[in-house]
């Protein structure tokens, strides 16, 4: 296959960062830092992230396994989280899901994998018990049960990729199915709004809580793994009524804008009772809230259901923000969760998953922009915002292609 010349250029930014990255020593000179999202268990900042990065790498013959195995060493270091706190971006079930993408070429990894992908199973029950139990009080879910970073979403997406015919696989698409099924005295409501601030926690701001439309800690995730599961043959009775419920939802609140449509980030119940949204509401296409996000599981639905107008619609949103400069502009950041490169990969997904040419043709121009950007400032080393997420990005874009089991799993695109 002939490499075109952004396709050359993304390598080589993709490889300059991965070379910036390749000693935890030189990346960490003070130590591997310790707490919140930098544990090296981490997926979002911590080694497990960097350890993806150079995995793929390998995987693609771009990279050598004894740097992977440095860093995935790295990750699995110290005590290692099966507690409550664990989920597919941090503890075992992060870690699960890094080895198990280097144990699909690397059989030496199979049995350590093994032992995590238990200690995620044994995680996920826990979690499915507690959202029972909340579900059969009629209480509303709390953002950590349900979201892609911390919930039930989350571990849904690694055991779908994982063993997508395991009985725990099963337990969660049934789960995420009665998420989406009423709750009494809804107030018309939908049954995942939430309790909280979009932060998680109450607050003055949010009387009555709020939706989330959002990738990260939003119903968005829920709709990409639930119309993956249908996709791919592996869904549970009520699948296609689920995704039907969250879309009637998603529809009500689409906005046809002049450049294509978006959706709103969240929504306050007075924003809900209004039954209108003001233009200002519109998220900047970012992977956790904007269209970068969105976009992808509305097309993923489109093509779960059988709905063609839908997966245009989500094609012409996430085209529009490839064409807008004032929602380029709103993207000054390089990285996976708030910048160029979530808008870069979530693009590619979607132009690579229908063969869509227009989508493709944006493509180049919004790489050079993020290898530009680069080249203008400094980088975290983390995966979600720094330097190792904005790396795959690129290395994939530039590759044209990604093995399975897909990296892009822990942000609900594939």
């Amino acid at each position: 296959m002939t490499t075109t010349a952004p396709e050359a250029a993304a390598l080589a930014a993709a490889d300059r960062l991965a070379q910036a990255l390749a000693d935890p020593v030189a990346v960490w000179p003070l130590g591997r830092p310790e707490g919140g999202r930098s544990w090296p268990q981490s997926l979002a900042g911590g080694a497990s992230g960097i350890a993806l990065l150079h995995i793929e790498r390998a995987r693609t013959g771009h990279g050598d396994w004894d740097t992977a195995h440095t860093w995935l060493l790295a990750a699995l270091h110290g005590d290692i989280s099966a507690a409550a706190n664990a989920n597919l971006y941090f503890g075992a079930p992060a870690l699960a899901f890094i080895t198990s993408t280097a144990a699909a070429t690397q059989s030496s990894y199979r049995r350590v994998l093994d032992r995590l992908d238990t200690a995620t199973t044994t995680v996920t029950r826990t979690r499915l018990a507690a959202a029972r139990l909340r579900i059969d009080r009629a209480e509303r879910p709390p953002m950590e049960e349900f979201d892609l970073i911390q919930g039930l979403s989350g571990l849904g997406a690694y055991h779908l990729s994982r063993h997508p015919h395991h009985e725990i696989t099963r337990d969660v698409l049934a789960y995420l199915i009665r998420l989406t099924e009423p709750l009494p005295d809804a107030a018309g409501l939908p049954p995942w709004w939430m309790d909280v601030a979009p932060t998680g926690a109450p607050h003055a701001d949010y009387p009555g809580g709020h939706g989330n439309f959002g990738t990260a800690h939003g119903i968005g995730a829920t709709l990409s793994v639930l119309s993956r599961a249908l996709l791919h043959d592996t869904a549970v009775p009520g699948t296609a009524e689920a995704i039907e419920r969250i879309c009637a939802w998603t529809d009500h609140w689409r906005q046809d804008g002049q450049s294509g449509p978006w959706w709103p980030g969240q929504l306050t119940v007075e924003q809900s009772a209004d039954h209108r949204l003001h233009p200002d509401l519109r998220p900047r296409p970012s992977w956790c809230y904007g269209a970068s996000g969105t976009a992808r599981a509305q097309q993923l639905a489109g093509l779960a259901l059988g709905e063609p107008q839908r997966v245009c619609d989500a094609e012409a949103a996430i085209l529009a923000a490839l064409r807008d400069p004032e929602q380029l502009a709103e993207l000054p950041e390089t990285g996976l969760c708030h910048g160029m490169a979530g808008l870069l990969h979530a693009a590619w997904r979607m132009a690579t998953e229908t063969g869509n040419r227009a989508i493709a043709a944006e493509l180049p121009h919004l790489a050079d922009r993020l290898v530009t950007a680069l080249d203008q400032s400094g980088h975290d080393p983390e995966l979600l915002d720094g330097a190792a997420g904005t790396a795959l990005a690129l290395h994939t874009f530039g590759m044209g292609h990604t093995p399975e089991p897909h990296w892009d799993t822990f942000l609900a695109l594939a």
